[in-house]
């Protein structure tokens, strides 16, 4: 059996954003406090006792909070469910939690050698002293079977591939510690549970479909998928930026080149966007933007959804 919680499905900043008095954002705030949605990352099990995290969102400590499943043991005085973080890449929006789980508590950050050389690179990161944290590089479509804190094997395969996107924007303009053939930027997951072989995909960002993707993904069960935009230009159309989804490497949800296009008809059980940006209107429910979302068998999960495989 395989359980995964969305533990957030916003993008950058969350719903509502610190600073931000866009529409979305003002009826989060006040009278749709549904609309309220924490940084993306999710959680998953095979045993519903050791979990790892895919990505740590800035707001990894308030989700943490509100997942009883990630609670500490009763009767524990130190003590995590959490066996591992998996990183799929190095933006603010997935390393931030980190420096919330740095406590003592021993887990493994798996990433690719690029990410993890940006961690090694960034002192900050050694308040995770490595004698508790192991970091443990990914071999892109190689799959592997992390383990537990206490060594034994966690019964769950994890398969991770590269898909298009872009660097993290603060290492542009300066030498990226990793090397710059841009390899290991962005990944998505492929993660199977060896005793049911029950599995999901995972892509918080990605710029364009691809038919190579479009074969990694076709017959999942279960797809988490980058849902950042409605429209390409949306934020800039908005007054809320200067930048498209392309230029941050995020592909929109609309459009003959969009997900929902780009992904329909492959043979994918269920369908949940995630990683979506306060500017985007189909998080409103009552949106003409939501009913074609919805009516092309999509979902947006709230916070705490689970899942079971």
């Amino acid at each position: 059996m395989l359980r995964v919680v969305v533990l957030g499905a916003a993008a950058g900043g969350g719903v509502p954003q610190w600073n931000c008095g866009c529409e979305i954002c003002r009826a989060a705030r006040h009278g749709q406090p549904g609309l309220a949605s924490s940084q993306c990352s999710v959680a998953f099990s095979a045993d519903g006792a050791h979990w790892f995290l895919i990505n740590a969102s800035p707001d990894l400590r308030q989700q943490l909070t509100a997942t009883v499943q990630l609670h500490p043991k009763r009767g524990q005085l130190r003590h995590t469910p959490i066996a591992g973080v998996i990183l799929t890449n190095v933006e603010v929006d997935a390393v931030a939690g980190l420096l919330s789980m740095r406590e003592g508590s021993s887990f493994t950050i798996f990433a690719h050698a690029k990410v993890l050389s940006i961690l090694r690179d960034n002192s900050i990161f050694n308040v995770l002293s490595e004698k508790n944290v192991k970091r443990q590089p990914i071999t892109l479509d190689q799959a592997f079977e992390p383990a537990l804190p206490d060594g034994r094997l966690s019964g769950i395969e994890i398969t991770a591939f590269a898909v298009p996107g872009k660097g993290a924007w603060y290492l542009e303009g300066r030498t990226h510690p990793g090397g710059e053939d841009g390899t290991g930027d962005t990944l998505g997951l492929h993660i199977r549970d060896k005793a049911s072989d029950k599995s999901f995909c995972f892509l918080a960002a990605c710029a364009r479909v691809t038919e190579e993707l479009k074969s990694r993904l076709a017959g999942t069960s279960l797809l988490f998928f980058d849902g950042t935009v409605w429209r390409d230009d949306e934020m800039i159309a908005a007054g809320l930026g200067s930048k498209t989804g392309q230029s941050m490497g995020h592909i929109a949800m609309s459009g003959p080149d969009g997900a929902i296009e780009s992904l329909a008809g492959l043979a994918i059980d269920r369908k949940l966007f995630l990683h979506i940006n306060n500017s985007n209107p189909a998080l409103l429910a009552g949106s003409q933007e939501r009913k074609r979302l919805e009516q092309a068998g999509w979902q947006i999960p709230a916070d705490g959804m689970e899942i079971v495989l």
